[in-house]
């Protein structure tokens, strides 16, 4: 693929541009065949692309949004007032083929009611699912899905999202004939709800689908599965309980004010032995950084759109801005809508 144009809602996210430019910058940098158009107030964007390095701004377009969808805001109240935000510009140039992606660190309500309404679901999915891919223990990745877009979900929902995560897996991330797992609170057949349960005797039914089982939720690092299939409501409280543990482990040993008392020979002991101890932490967990796998993909629908976390910091966003370049050249859409042909031949 020789042209990639992202367009990114500037505006969105706790920090807006202070992070989102920065990040452009770095993904310009990393990318020769990206082009980003940033979607924001220019008042607020132009004094951070002042200085900057001129090649890369070839390859930066500003498009002006004057209003942007606050981040407390209720998500049927947002869609309706929508108009001339960066978020919604942002998606309509996705509508209509100016850039081939959307990411957005905003209201994740109003991104995704905004998505589904402006690009249309793929045929044969009920509700898009918010997908991201997280490392594991062996050094490999998970799919986990969803993250948060359908609290609720109907057996034929859960089997939807198998199919879309065994694709991510595959094509995404590499994975030959992934192996897809139910998250429940127990690996018998007979625990969990209906709904779980239901759609476990679908997805053993399906030979394209690996099914391995049922997953508990110490598993989700382990590497046991590929694919980790589970309502919006679990997952989110499993990936940002994941994510909260990671944060202290990889922050448990940065310095902290000795107490006076502390002799000047033992404050320097400590201070080394924090620093070796520090080093070893990042060697063998820096994988796991959340930073480095910020970014969830809206599955399910006609176009891409990534959520970015809104608190992400520029690295963070970077790693959503890369997310959303490997789903574009992956043609992740279009690969989905072929797997379901073949699958779930009765959804179209």
């Amino acid at each position: 693929m020789t042209n990639l144009t992202i367009a990114l809602d500037a505006m969105g996210g706790d920090i807006g541009p202070h992070v989102t430019v920065p990040a452009s910058l770095q993904a310009l940098a990393s990318n020769p065949k990206l082009t980003l158009l940033l979607v924001g107030h220019p008042d607020s964007i132009s004094p951070l692309l002042a200085n900057q390095n001129a090649e890369l701004l070839t390859r930066l377009r500003v498009i002006p949004a004057y209003e942007t969808i606050a981040g407390d805001a209720k998500p049927s109240q947002a869609i309706r007032q929508s108009k001339g935000t960066s978020m919604r510009i942002a998606l309509e140039l996705v509508k209509e083929g100016e850039a081939q992606a959307c990411v957005s660190a905003g209201n994740t309500g109003a991104l995704m009611g905004l998505a589904k309404l402006m690009l249309k679901s793929i045929d044969g999915i009920e509700r898009p699912a918010l997908m991201t891919v997280v490392p594991n223990q062996k050094k490999g990745k998970t799919v986990l899905l969803d993250l948060g877009a359908n609290a609720e979900c109907s057996s034929e929902m859960l089997v939807q999202f198998a199919v879309m995560g065994a694709v991510m897996a595959e094509d995404v991330a590499g994975i030959p004939h992934p192996r897809v797992a139910l998250l429940n609170i127990g690996e018998e057949e007979t625990k969990g709800l209906d709904n779980i349960r239901e759609a476990a005797t679908v997805l053993k039914s399906i030979p394209d689908i690996n099914y391995i089982g049922y997953a508990e939720g110490n598993e989700l690092l382990t590497g046991k599965t590929d694919v980790l299939v589970c309502d919006g409501f679990a997952g989110n409280v499993t990936l940002k309980t994941m994510e909260g543990v990671i944060r202290v482990i990889l922050s448990m040993f940065k310095s902290q004010n000795e107490g006076k008392s502390s002799s000047l020979l033992y404050r320097a002991v400590k201070k080394v032995v924090k620093k070796v101890v520090t080093k070893w932490l990042n060697k063998r967990f820096s994988h796991l950084n959340p930073d480095q796998y910020n970014g969830a993909s809206l599955l399910g629908l006609r176009g891409i759109v990534i959520k970015s976390h809104g608190a992400a910091n520029v690295s963070a966003f970077n790693a959503a801005i890369t997310q959303a370049v490997q789903t574009v050249e992956k043609q992740v859409p279009e690969r989905i809508a072929s797997r379901l042909a073949m699958v779930l031949p009765k959804s179209n």
